[in-house]
């Protein structure tokens, strides 16, 4: 695998089973270099974990929305030629005239990567994605990096897009099939993938400068009002990246959270200590083990978006999450759910119920759609995280219930891997060390091992 230029752009070359594939040398998430990691028929982006396939450019893991542009090649005279194409979606269907099937999706990024895959697979019935929301379907890992942002530029797709392809988007809706306003719709079959509830009802949050991060109104407003002021953030997940973009804007930030360190459910105390002491070497103020009651329960845990379905015959666990098996259906015939929402068995996990609540899985979900067309396909796929802290990455892969972390690098220097192991290695985590975390990745989920003395 190497990078070449042609013409001015730059193409990556593989030569993958005796076969020369050229490639689009930037991932179509956020543009990263993918000539860092390869495995067998697939590259995966050393930034999020996205992978294509190096014969066709088909994206098979996520997060983004695009495939890669696959250009020609010709081998001629023992040289290699070749032929730049363009941004490249997929081939994509449109609605049939007289079909009478109708397809109902519930909710933001799964439900779009079912709607675009169902008509991939050229799925000609009806295609009607609802969403409480009052705009199209975005990227809401933005909302908490870059506050300021515009609507319009973080949308996931157009509306010329839907239009395009037959894919009806109905807007501030509520969340059941009988919607608030009347509106009821009949359905072929249904996708469920509400999320997790964001608002509670507390005494003093509806007093003035009390903000909840959910929309890009809400980002907005939030940086309109941090300027110069005392701010308080409880939570100490995501809210950590909001703390690092307030820091030059806020006079005096202060975070409040539940557990012993952040991040501490994902990355354990260890790595948690390193996020905190990042943020509290340029002036952050940290409470932990306060129990506030805000975006997370009294509990500690997150509440799933599924009151709605109680007196249904949906099956949910004791945490109200709907369960799923391991093609994303749920106990009642034709309906399917995805995303934070649900839990699934996870294979990587030995097909353990899990609750994933991350963008990248949220998009994986899209067998959904497969499995609506009665393709039978089970969900492969690695959990990938990421989390920005003062400009630097922090990079996440897989993996629960470790022993011992072995670092490689130097903590101090905020440049590391650390190999999170029990027996063997179940996840990695890394800051300014790519692409480790995505050849771990890689490894992990092409099923070979990485014993504790590789590490």
């Amino acid at each position: 695998m190497m990078e070449v230029e042609v013409g001015g752009y730059t193409v990556l070359l593989t030569r993958t089973g005796g076969r020369y594939s050229a490639l689009e040398n930037q991932c179509t998430h956020y543009g990263a270099p993918l000539s860092k990691v390869i495995s067998g028929t697939k590259v995966r982006c050393p930034w999020h974990g996205s992978c294509f396939n190096t014969h066709t450019g088909d994206i098979e893991e996520y997060p983004g929305m695009d495939s890669l542009p696959c250009h020609k090649v010709k081998i001629q005279n023992s040289k290699v030629y070749v032929s730049i194409n363009k941004k490249r979606i997929k081939h994509m269907g449109v609605a049939e005239p007289g079909n009478p099937h109708t397809v109902l999706l519930i909710g933001g990024a799964t439900s779009l990567s079912c709607a675009e895959t169902l008509r991939q697979e050229n799925y000609g019935g009806r295609i009607i994605m609802v969403s409480r929301d009052y705009l199209l379907p975005y990227d809401k890992t933005r909302l908490s990096k870059v506050m300021n942002v515009q609507s319009e530029s973080i949308l996931l797709r157009g509306m010329e897009f839907y239009q395009k392809y037959d894919i009806e988007v109905w807007l501030k809706k509520e969340k059941t099939v009988q919607f608030d306003d009347g509106a009821v719709q009949s359905y072929d079959q249904l996708l469920i993938s509400t999320g997790c509830a964001k608002i509670l009802d507390v005494p003093g949050m509806n007093l003035k400068n009390v903000l909840m991060l959910e929309t890009p109104e809400d980002a907005r407003q939030i940086h309109a009002v941090c300027e110069g002021s005392r701010v308080i953030l409880v939570g100490t997940s995501f809210v950590m990246e909001v703390a690092s973009y307030m820091l030059n804007k806020a006079s005096d930030i202060t975070v409040i959270g539940s557990s012993d360190m952040p991040y501490q459910n994902t990355l354990g105390k260890e790595i948690g200590k390193i996020t905190l002491t990042m943020l509290a070497d340029k002036g952050v103020k940290f409470h932990m083990n306060e129990f506030v009651t805000e975006i997370r329960g009294a509990n500690g845990t997150v509440n799933p978006n599924s009151e709605w379905l109680r007196g249904t015959e949906i099956k949910m666990d004791h945490k109200k999450f709907v369960i799923v098996d391991k093609y994303m259906k749920t106990n009642v015939p034709d309906v399917f759910c995805g995303g934070d929402v649900c839990t699934f068995p996870l294979n990587m996990a030995k097909e353990k119920q899990v609750n994933i609540g991350h963008w990248q899985m949220a998009q994986a979900h899209k067998i959904i759609a497969l499995n609506m067309l009665g393709r039978q396909t089970e969900l492969k796929s690695i959990p990938y995280y990421w989390t920005v802290l003062l400009g630097r990455t922090m990079r996440y892969a897989y993996g629960e219930g470790y022993t011992e972390i072995i670092i490689k690098g130097k903590v101090e220097d905020r440049k590391f891997l650390g190999l999170y192991i029990d027996e063997k290695v179940i996840a990695a985590v890394s800051l300014n060390f790519d692409p480790a975390v995505s050849a771990v990745a890689e490894r992990l989920l092409s099923g070979r091992a990485i014993t504790k003395i590789e590490a």
